[in-house]
């Protein structure tokens, strides 16, 4: 009895002990099998196996709740290799293969190659694998087709779910997990946006001190100043879980990038702008960039904060060279707008200090920082410049003023009324004889048929007519862009006669008067000026129509 005994204390004394670590892993890639998969049932079916097994010691739950299984950067993934690292857990326990990852390659280095040389002991429940009891197993060829069938599963996962995703963008629906500042998601309508009243204000302010000459930093440090939280603080705020890479730098403070998103952002017009960016792979979790001309937008989707012209305008001086000295939070008056009339490059400004007054002038910026005989000065004085432009902006107006009061004399003519009459008949006429001769290219046919024509007859003849039907199409396409012309020409609302009236009254310059009426200011040597106006094709479709309605006029004064 007592050698039986020792026999039984001896082979005691062989058995093993294994700090178990319970690995639990879900994400939305699980699908339908969400709910056999859940974080409890994997809790209860794992929980079980080692209540059944004395020889393990359950050392800890590692779960990662949310976290694909094509990539092991999951945070309690890593905690549990540093637990093995640390010599506190030499065994590894899931429910099977797919909790453990679905990346084909990492999975198979992981069993069959880490984990044996850190001497960790693998098992796979449901799977019934078991590096320890069953070695010879985990090299069978079913293991790595189980984690291949697994690695692929994920993949039509991932087409499917990016095909659903691109279908829903190219519908314009919003899929992200959270609005853009400005809008909210709609809780009555899946994948549209409201306005969010609360902020909407904010947006329009950017955009309005932006075109009154307000520098993005000086906007970021206006919002500052009143104590408006950030997008990103605002979202939390709300009560979201947003997170930004930069929270705790930024705190609740405006940077001028962000200044520069919103006034990018076409959005606020009304579009919705999706797919800026795509995930490399379902296995390589990195973001790329698309190209723009790739991005997937859809117009008028929602609401608009912004205007178009608003937008536009801010789009136009987003691209000019608008710099502004680090003390001020104002663009200078012609910022963006003043070019040399020689090289093409902008004009720098300069202040000259003299004893009882400060001039400031513009140089040509080729001239001030090229070798001499690149270009010439150029230059010209601010006030002399601005006197300048504000009287070539007062001559605009009363030309303006002078073809709108004859714009309103044709109208009440009716001269334009009986041109686009004209044009109407000749239209309907045009018509009419392109009915005939479809109608009478028709009836060839039949007579070809019933031999009343020859084969060669009918197709010279077919020909003829189809030669008849083009000219008499083109002709028609003719008549009506010269109707819808008349039409437009002669509306009251010609932008280039309301641009200019709106500021009738005009006494002094402003930043947003010369972002509204001018393109661009070229400065001559010698200190001549020559203003590129916006509005120019409907200045020029103002002049046509009031010409062409010249004799009108001059009628109507004679019998006056």
């Amino acid at each position: 009895m007592a050698r039986k005994s020792r026999y039984i204390e001896n082979t005691r004394a062989i058995v093993k002990t294994w700090n178990a670590a319970l690995y639990i892993r879900l994400s939305r890639e699980d699908g339908d099998k969400e709910e056999s998969d859940s974080i409890v049932n994997q809790k209860d079916l794992l929980t079980d196996f080692v209540k059944k097994t004395p020889e393990f010691n359950m050392s800890e739950y590692y779960v990662d709740d949310g976290y694909t299984g094509t990539s092991f950067d999951r945070p309690d993934f890593k905690r549990m290799m540093t637990s093995i690292k640390n010599k506190e857990i030499n065994c590894v326990i899931v429910k099977d293969l797919s909790r453990f990852g679905r990346n084909y390659i990492e999975v198979g280095n992981y069993i069959e190659q880490i984990f044996p040389f850190m001497d960790v002991r693998f098992i796979s429940v449901v799977d019934m694998l078991d590096s320890y009891q069953n070695p010879a197993q985990m090299n069978t060829v079913m293991v790595p087709f189980k984690n291949l069938m697994n690695d692929e599963y994920c993949r039509d996962i991932s087409n499917k779910v990016r095909s659903s995703l691109d279908m829903k963008r190219k519908r314009g629906q919003f899929i992200g997990s959270f609005a853009s500042y400005g809008y909210l998601k709609n809780p009555e309508v899946k994948g549209h946006l409201i306005i969010d009243e609360n902020v909407a204000n904010i947006i329009r302010d950017i955009f309005r001190w932006f075109i009154e000459g307000a520098s993005m930093i000086g906007i970021a440090k206006r919002l500052n100043e009143l104590g408006i939280p950030n997008p990103s603080a605002y979202k939390r705020q709300q009560g979201y879980n947003y997170r930004h890479p930069h929270i705790e730098i930024n705190d609740a403070l405006w940077p001028d990038s962000s200044v520069k998103r919103i006034l990018k952002n076409r959005l606020y017009i009304g579009d919705m702008v999706q797919g800026k960016s795509k995930i490399l792979s379902y296995k390589v979790q990195r973001s790329i960039n698309i190209p723009e001309d790739e991005w997937i937008i859809v117009e008028n989707t929602h609401d608009a904060i912004i205007d178009r012209e608003t937008f536009m305008t801010v789009q136009d001086l987003l691209t000019r060279d608008m710099r502004v000295a680090p003390t001020q939070k104002r663009l200078y008056l012609f910022s963006g707008f003043v070019r040399c009339a020689d090289c093409g490059k902008a004009m720098n400004k300069k202040n000259i200090s003299q004893p009882y007054k400060e001039y400031v002038y513009y140089v040509c910026s080729t001239f001030k920082k090229m070798s001499k005989g690149a270009c010439t000065k150029h230059t010209i004085r601010s006030d002399r410049l601005e006197e300048m432009i504000l009287i070539a902006i007062k001559k605009q107006i009363e030309l303006a003023v002078s073809m709108d009061e004859l714009i309103v004399e044709i109208e009440e003519t009716g001269s334009s009324v009986r041109q686009s009459d004209t044009l109407a008949t000749a239209i309907a006429s045009q018509e009419s004889e392109i009915a005939k001769a479809q109608s009478y290219k028709k009836a060839l046919y039949e007579d070809w048929k019933n031999g009343d024509i020859t084969r060669d007859e009918y197709h010279s003849m077919k020909l003829q007519y189809d030669e008849r039907i083009a000219y008499l199409v083109d002709a028609v396409n003719r008549l009506k862009a010269e109707q819808v012309e008349l039409m437009q020409n002669g509306a009251s609302d010609n932008a280039f006669v309301t641009g200019f009236k709106t500021h009738e009254n005009i006494e002094r310059l402003t930043r947003e008067i010369i972002v509204e009426l001018i393109d661009m200011i070229y400065i001559h040597e010698g200190g001549n000026i020559t203003i590129q106006f916006k509005f120019e094709d409907e200045f020029k479709k103002a002049v046509e129509y009031i010409e062409n309605n010249r004799q009108s006029i001059d009628n109507k004064r004679l019998l006056a």
